[in-house]
């Protein structure tokens, strides 16, 4: 059996979507799946968030551009006969879209062409970010430019069922609730560092942290000034904020920030991210937009108490004794049930 992803962010991009992504691959390719990637040309040099040792399928590169006034975001060619090229060489079974974007297109176009299986996944709710950028009226249109995309799927999956309910609400069937996982062993309380802590200059401060995309819609500036709020109400020297993650808005959010936060930009995923966030006290959440939060999953599987906003994808998670509810939602099992639903589309009776 052979799947094709077709995503326009991928490692060694940084956000929830390349990371669902490439988990995806790695557990389709351990459950005996051929697996191939068509995904934005990066720049060489960049950093894989997964650090070295993990394997990952046969990536093509699209040529890309970055996106202007936010220069992580590939803007992918509309390579239209390098994704057919792939299509043609690869035969896959499936066809996964990804993303709504160029790539995603793309390579869904190219497999309804030849009669191939269409699946796509619904991870940002882009509607909600109208808001967030200031264009809260175009909101009706991308409601609409979702539905369309969406509506040549098979099977949609998204992680929470809030965002179900969404595209249930845009008159979307056949949507399926996959990808709330989290690796709770690589993602442990026993992974708390005091050397970490030492690092950073925490001390025995009480540190809160937020990991995520440092963007308008996170609203890491709400977080910034509550801490400044606790901060003046406990002393400077019984608190701390660390902020983990890059975005568009890094720069402001820094000058914005009070002297005891400290940014410490995007980490390795598999080294680095599990310890800081064991050797943490609280973690902190704002968005709104949420379709998971799948870093507030990463959190309760630290062990950490979560201070979210219970809106979206975040609210499916949100739960007293959190690391007992982590344990309920692990990659392995997660990944089962995407091998077991490509596996019924592929079945004659679904076809």
């Amino acid at each position: 059996m052979r799947i094709l992803f077709c995503t326009d962010t991928y490692p060694p991009q940084v956000n929830g979507v390349s990371v669902v992504t490439a988990l995806s691959v790695q557990g389709l390719r351990e459950r005996g799946w051929e697996v191939e990637v068509i995904a934005p040309r990066y720049p060489e040099g960049d950093a894989d968030i997964f650090g070295p040792g993990v394997s990952h399928a046969q990536v093509t590169s699209i040529p890309s551009v970055p996106l202007p006034g936010y220069r992580d975001i590939r803007l992918a060619a509309p390579a239209r006969g390098s994704v057919r090229d792939v299509v043609d060489r690869f035969t896959p079974d499936i066809v996964h879209s990804a993303t709504e974007f160029v790539i995603g297109r793309m390579g869904q176009r190219a497999a309804r062409d030849r009669g191939l299986v269409v699946t796509t996944s619904y991870h940002t709710d882009f509607a909600k970010y109208t808001s967030s950028y200031g264009v809260p009226f175009l909101r009706g249109p991308v409601q609409r430019w979702i539905r369309r995309f969406h509506a040549h799927a098979a099977r949609i999956f998204t992680p929470s069922e809030p965002s179900r309910q969404d595209l249930l609400a845009l008159g979307l069937t056949d949507v399926e609730v996959w990808g709330r996982g989290v690796d709770d062993v690589l993602f442990h309380p026993s992974k708390r560092a005091l050397a970490l802590r030492q690092r950073h200059s925490l001390g025995n401060a009480f540190t809160f942290l937020h990991v995520g995309r440092l963007a308008p819609e996170k609203g890491v500036d709400v977080l910034l000034e509550a801490f400044r709020q606790v901060e003046a109400a406990l002393g400077a020297e019984h608190v701390k904020f660390v902020v983990a993650g890059a975005g568009p808005s890094l720069e402001a959010l820094r000058a914005q920030a009070p002297k005891n936060v400290t940014f410490l930009g995007n980490l390795d995923r598999t080294r680095e991210l599990p310890a800081l966030y064991a050797s943490a006290d609280a973690f902190l959440f704002a968005s709104t937009t949420e379709t998971l939060g799948l870093v507030v999953l990463e959190a309760m599987a630290s062990g950490l108490p979560v201070i979210a906003t219970p809106a979206g994808g975040v609210a499916d998670n949100l739960r007293d004794g959190a690391r007992h509810w982590a344990e309920r939602r692990t990659w392995a099992m997660e990944l089962d049930r995407l091998d077991a639903s490509y596996r019924e589309l592929l079945r004659p009776a679904a076809r």
